[in-house]
């Protein structure tokens, strides 16, 4: 059995479980043990202040707390501070009869006549003690009302004590926040809510299964009130599930990439009558529980078999993908606000998380990466041939660029010094082995390249990887001109490169005349290098087209206007 002195007291002739248990003394307050404290004990040692300023979010007991403050203050048989909760004035502010509380909803009482009424009352004398008006919601008062009641605030009678309630402090005028002690609320944890409606249960007589009361502490969010007021409509109803959506099909379409599934669930929902924007945040306060279960457990809201059920969910998606669904669905919101047809959002962004390819952000690029490791762990790993490489062919070379060919290439003449400069030294990691000149040349050209900016592209399609030492890159470039624009893409080229091979290396840039002549086929590969004039007599295979570039500017006009001739 609960303890009484804990639970909330019964008010007789009252149905709504939130008003029948609405707790009448300090010690049946729950949660809030910082503004117990500090309330019991100014009315144990007469310290109380003359303003109080409650804040907090809807159903955290604010109202609540300031009867209890005034049955305190004029209770017959205090005791410690607190409220007999038995004495007649403490029934009569129970009943609301009681001519020592005056209340007012500042909502629709919000002009300045109601204010000067209440305040030119209040050096009226009372049966009791002390005279308490509570102000509920005083941040909607309008101007004119806040400018009457600062007043009073500033110069209030000996006897009187003010409580002003809110939900947005932000709201109310400085110079009444400066005024008042202020004392903020919070929302109830999941196993505070869960003890209260147990024992709420027990001391009205109902019966309610575990997962009528789970579904009541989720849809409670936190809210006592709310709480109180979902376990009295499941209870009424019987049924649990038709105040909740089941997302448990869709968690599974997600974790199985199922994009079929996943619709399918929705279609389920959606013709059972859930709002498109409701189960779309019905679905993110699920996957937020999911997201906390992961980080912070403790300050998750879902409890019992409710907890362990998201938990295995979080267990199987991972954080990474936990984050992106909530950023996703967040998004999701925002957009179906606006939309004609709103569960097209929803179905639109489900079937993004489900197949990453859609989206071009960070997060799914990596939840790619990610799922392509995944799948490739699983294959038996074998040397794959040899790549065709990004070569240069000595000159004078007829011979096609092959395989076979790319073995032995020989070196090309060395470079002055004058020409090579250094733009980026990072010393080379002393576990970076294993790298191939023709897999980097490869590499670089078919997947570095096109995954630089539209700029660098122009640039490095003429460039071309020269030689490999270590992790120590040498690429050239036809001009001088060309190398000294290289250094505004230095920086993003590196990135690129090093996410590419997994490893920290050193690039050098250096000018090689003989890659002025280069052939912009569609496979991005070099044409062969000639050192002879444009107009030589030396020939040229039938496919091959010659154009020569000798600065960055022609190069970005040849590559923009393909097959033209400058005049």
């Amino acid at each position: 059995m609960p303890d009484a002195s804990t639970t909330p007291t019964s008010i007789e002739g009252v149905t709504a479980l939130y008003r029948r248990f609405r707790p009448g003394r300090f010690c049946e307050l729950r949660g809030q043990d910082h503004v117990v404290r500090a309330l019991q004990g100014a009315v144990k040692n007469q310290r109380v202040s003359h303003a109080y300023l409650f804040s907090g979010p809807r159903g955290t007991g604010k109202t609540t707390t300031a009867r209890i403050l005034a049955k305190a203050l004029n209770c017959a048989h205090p005791k410690d501070g607190d409220a007999c909760n038995q004495c007649d004035s403490c029934a009569a502010i129970t009943k609301g009869t009681s001519l020592d509380v005056t209340e007012l909803d500042a909502a629709s009482n919000n002009g300045v006549d109601d204010i000067r009424e209440i305040t030119a009352g209040a050096w009226h004398g009372t049966p009791g003690s002390w005279k308490v008006y509570i102000f509920d919601e005083v941040h909607q008062l309008s101007k004119a009302a806040s400018a009457a009641l600062l007043k009073t605030l500033e110069e209030p009678p000996s006897h009187v004590v003010f409580v002003l309630a809110t939900t947005d402090p932000h709201k109310v005028m400085p110079t009444i926040r400066s005024r008042t002690q202020h004392l903020e609320f919070r929302l109830f944890n999941g196993e505070i809510l869960s003890s209260l409606l147990r024992e709420v249960e027990s001391a009205a007589g109902l019966s309610a299964d575990d997962a009528t009361i789970e579904a009541a502490v989720r849809l409670g969010r936190g809210s006592a009130r709310d709480a109180l007021s979902a376990l009295d409509q499941l209870i009424a109803t019987g049924s649990v599930m038709e105040t909740q959506p089941e997302f448990d099909g869709l968690f599974h379409a997600l974790v199985h990439g199922d994009a079929v599934g996943a619709l399918t669930s929705l279609s389920v929902l959606t013709r059972e009558g859930w709002d498109p924007e409701q189960l779309a945040e019905s679905f993110a306060a699920e996957v937020r529980q999911v997201f906390l279960l992961q980080v912070a457990p403790e300050v998750a809201d879902a409890v019992d078999s409710d907890r362990e059920r998201l938990t295995r969910w979080g267990e199987q998606l991972g954080l990474p993908r936990t984050v992106r669904i909530l950023e996703t669905v967040g998004r999701a919101m925002r957009e179906m606000k606006s939309a004609p047809e709103k569960i097209v959002i929803l179905e639109v962004a489900v079937v993004r998380l489900i197949k990453p390819e859609l989206e071009s952000s960070l997060e799914a690029l990596d939840e790619r990466l990610t799922r392509l490791e995944r799948d490739g762990s699983r294959m038996v790993t074998a040397t794959p041939p040899p790549a065709p490489a990004h070569v240069l062919r000595p000159i004078g070379s007829t011979a096609p660029t092959t395989p076979a060919a790319m073995t032995s290439v020989p070196p090309l003449e060395p470079l002055a010094d004058d020409v090579v400069a250094t733009v980026v030294a990072t010393p080379a990691s002393s576990g970076a082995h294993g790298l191939d000149l023709d897999d980097v040349r490869s590499r670089f050209v078919e997947r570095v390249v096109p995954h630089t900016s539209r700029g660098a592209q122009l640039l490095l399609k003429s460039a071309f990887v020269r030689s490999l030492d270590g992790t120590h890159l040498t690429i050239a470039v036809p001009t001088e001109e060309m190398r000294q624009n290289t250094e505004m893409i230095a920086q993003g080229l590196k990135s690129a490169m090093e996410h590419e091979f997994q490893t920290p290396l050193q690039i050098t840039w250096a000018v090689d005349p003989a890659l002025a002549r280069s052939s912009p086929a569609p496979t991005q590969r070099p044409a062969k290098p000639r050192t002879s004039s444009p107009d030589a007599d030396e020939p040229y295979s039938p496919d091959e087209t010659v154009i020569v570039v000798t600065s960055a500017g022609e190069h970005l006009i040849t590559e923009m206007f393909p097959g033209t001739t400058e005049v």
